[in-house]
């Protein structure tokens, strides 16, 4: 089962301001913890809006849009894949992950279960994303 711990942005984030050292130590820590355990899929921090774009689908067409984008709660500021037997060992992992913005200070991230091809119907099209390896843990 994958889960994928979500961080959410804010204004530090996208002040481009980079984490502190006791932060990236904790961060660390934490993933570090993970790879020996044999669950760590991948883990990134991601950049400022200023520096991406969005798609906005308007019936046939594609517009591009460049940030930074205005409304911060809505941003993802990085994420974690796991990959665990249980919704409990998530849990248990989720409640380790570092506070984002420092011990003491409210917060939270989020955690979402990850779909696996075998959730899908098994069709034509199922069988060519398993061949190109996406939806795969």
């Amino acid at each position: 089962m994958r889960y994928m711990i979500i961080v959410k942005g804010d204004e530090r984030v996208e002040s481009g301001a980079m984490p502190r050292e006791s932060e990236i130590q904790a961060m660390a820590d934490y993933h570090e913890a993970l790879e020996q355990a044999g669950v760590l899929v991948g883990a990134s921090g991601l950049q400022p809006t200023a520096r991406g774009f969005r798609v906005r689908y308007q019936n046939d067409k594609r517009v591009v849009m460049d940030g930074p984008f205005a409304e911060t709660k809505e941003l993802i500021a990085g994420y974690t894949i796991i990959n665990v037997s249980s919704h409990e060992e998530a849990v248990e992992w989720a409640r380790r992950f570092p506070n984002p913005k420092g011990e003491g200070i409210p917060c939270e991230i989020e955690v979402r279960l990850m779909f696996e091809l075998e959730d899908f119907e098994q069709t034509e099209a199922i069988d060519r994303m398993r061949r190109i390896n996406v939806g795969n843990s």
